[in-house]
């Protein structure tokens, strides 16, 4: 499932969204995965970046096209068009922040609403931070 202007490749490719309060690390989980790079500073996704991270499984190469979503909830009208022909999904929460694994049944609910039965991962997010 590319977009316009990406390239298609001829090994398995899935939608994944992911999803998760704002602050939760979902934009560094997915640059680590692309540079192996940890970002520092905190900067919000404006709506959302797609980015393709091929994985290499027993049973041959895959890409991801990852949706990394903005978790503010003034972006929260745009998400449905996002989660569309989406085919799995990670919820991300922080161990430091109570509060975002308190919305984790909000962020459920959100992507069951628009497809019913996709396959979601949870993610515990920053359990490297000293101070939890």
């Amino acid at each position: 499932m590319a977009l316009p202007n990406q390239q298609t490749v001829d090994y398995p490719s899935f939608k994944l969204v992911i999803v998760g309060d704002g602050g939760t690390g979902k934009t560094t989980f997915v640059k680590r995965h692309l540079t192996g790079e940890c970002e520092k500073k905190y900067e919000p996704t404006i709506g959302v970046e797609v980015h393709p991270l091929d994985f290499f499984t027993n049973c041959g190469k895959i890409r991801f096209y990852c949706w990394d979503t903005a978790g503010q909830e003034k972006c929260g009208g745009l998400r449905d068009g996002h989660y569309i022909h989406g085919q799995c999904a990670i919820i991300m929460f922080d161990v430091t922040a109570r509060v975002t694994y308190k919305n984790v049944p909000t962020w459920h609910w959100d992507l069951c609403r628009v497809w019913e039965n996709i396959p979601i991962v949870l993610c515990g997010n920053k359990g490297d931070v000293k101070n939890r």
